[in-house]
């Protein structure tokens, strides 16, 4: 796929309707040139992907969503009781020629894809507030409000954000080729860390839960 041009018109699309788009699960073979050059991080690289979804006009790619394992370690027992209840939208992007509604529409039809074909029982997503996101389009879908992280450290290399973990992934006991580049660079100054703020924190329920019910009923028995 030639992502440097247009294989439809774009004006054409700006002015269709959201209903014309097609929504389907897809591959992260399928959509990881798209993502790395819609997404403002640039890249997936240390993403546990479990679900690709890609938006379609024309038969086109012209959106892409990532869903899967939670970036930071235990935040799943914040929201579930187990790990596999929560899931991360870890990525969402879309060409810029689309029209108003256009993400909202895109993960409106993944959310409901997700209740109707796993078990998954809430979808935590965040808007970083490093590049001034305020979480707009999880409100519009009617995503709640968590509050902010605690502020963060990412590494800035080749001019792309990493997560400060990704210099720490291993593949048989060693660390993998991009990992150690990247240690590489940061003993060179090709890299270096950056502090951020704290990000948006929302979350959306698929289903209820017995966390809160469990909760419930132990506050009742001791009362």
């Amino acid at each position: 796929m030639n992502l440097d041009t247009y294989l439809y018109d774009p004006v054409d699309c700006l002015k269709a309707k959201v209903t014309d788009f097609d929504v389907r699960p897809t591959t992260i073979q399928h959509v990881r040139d798209f993502v790395e050059k819609w997404h403002y991080s640039g890249n997936i690289n240390g993403l546990r992907i479990s679900y690709v979804f890609g938006l379609y006009y024309k038969h086109e790619l012209i959106g892409a969503m990532l869903y899967g394992s939670l970036g930071m370690a235990n935040t799943w027992k914040r929201y579930g009781q187990s790990e596999s209840d929560v899931i991360e939208l870890r990525r969402l992007c879309c060409i810029d020629d689309t029209p108003k509604c256009t993400e909202s529409y895109f993960i409106g039809k993944t959310l409901r894809w997700l209740k109707k074909n796993t078990e998954h029982k809430i979808i935590v997503s965040y808007a970083d507030a490093h590049y001034n996101h305020t979480g707009i389009i999880y409100r519009a879908t009617n995503f709640k409000y968590e509050g902010l992280t605690a502020k963060g450290r990412v590494i800035d290399y080749n001019g792309r954000m990493y997560h400060d973990k990704c210099i720490r992934t291993k593949y048989k006991g060693k660390l993998k080729p991009f990992a150690q580049r990247v240690k590489d660079a940061l003993e060179t100054g090709e890299a270096k860390y950056i502090t951020t703020p704290g990000k948006h924190i929302f979350t959306f329920k698929l289903r209820r839960f017995h966390i809160y019910l469990t909760h419930q009923v132990s506050l009742i028995s001791h009362s």
